[in-house]
């Protein structure tokens, strides 16, 4: 897949990120701090425009190594950033990886996490020939649990102590998906 390459389906986009989203995904990211901060660490209220740019810089360069594959999330017509997702913690021997994702506050509750998720479960398993993907939730975020259930993704269980949320190890709920499942 060429960095230019696009992940639709018809509503939202998934992209790689660019340089030129980095004011975007700032803004996005500052509009939702309150939200995100509990969940993402990344996500605080010192959370710098420098900070933005230095991570969307390494993406290339994470994606060209088969590190990492983040997209930033948009509407088709639009620029507005409104979120992110992506896979890390790619295992190639079992052709596992890691799938997150986020959106910001002002566009939540409009299916935007659910259909980023789909789109990129599509990518692991058409484009990276991946044979699951996990969805590592922290117990106590709702939100992003309802997302795995409307992903149609299987809840496996309870991993204890296996995020951290406020520098304070949590117990997460482990969901996946396999390639059967988007069939």
């Amino acid at each position: 897949m060429e960095k230019d390459d696009r992940l639709t389906d018809g509503v939202i986009m998934l992209r790689p990120y660019r340089v030129s989203d980095i004011d975007s995904v700032y803004e996005a990211a500052r509009e939702s701090i309150p939200e995100l901060s509990v969940w993402m660490s990344w996500c605080r209220p010192d959370y710098s425009i420098e900070e933005a740019r230095t991570w969307i810089e390494l993406q290339p360069d994470k994606w060209q190594k088969g590190a990492e594959y983040n997209f930033a999330i948009s509407y088709n017509a639009e620029p507005l950033c409104l979120g992110g997702c992506g896979l890390n913690v790619i295992d190639r021997g079992c052709g596992i990886a890691n799938l997150g994702y986020w959106v910001r506050t002002s566009q939540t509750h409009k299916g935007i996490a659910t259909a980023a998720t789909l789109l990129l479960a599509q990518f692991a398993f058409n484009e990276l020939k991946l044979n699951r993907v996990d969805l590592t939730i922290a117990v106590d975020n709702q939100a992003s649990l309802r997302v795995a259930e409307k992903a149609g993704a299987t809840r496996e269980g309870i991993l204890r102590n296996r995020v951290v949320k406020n520098d304070t190890p949590s117990d997460a709920v482990v969901f996946s998906l396999i390639p059967q499942d988007l069939k």
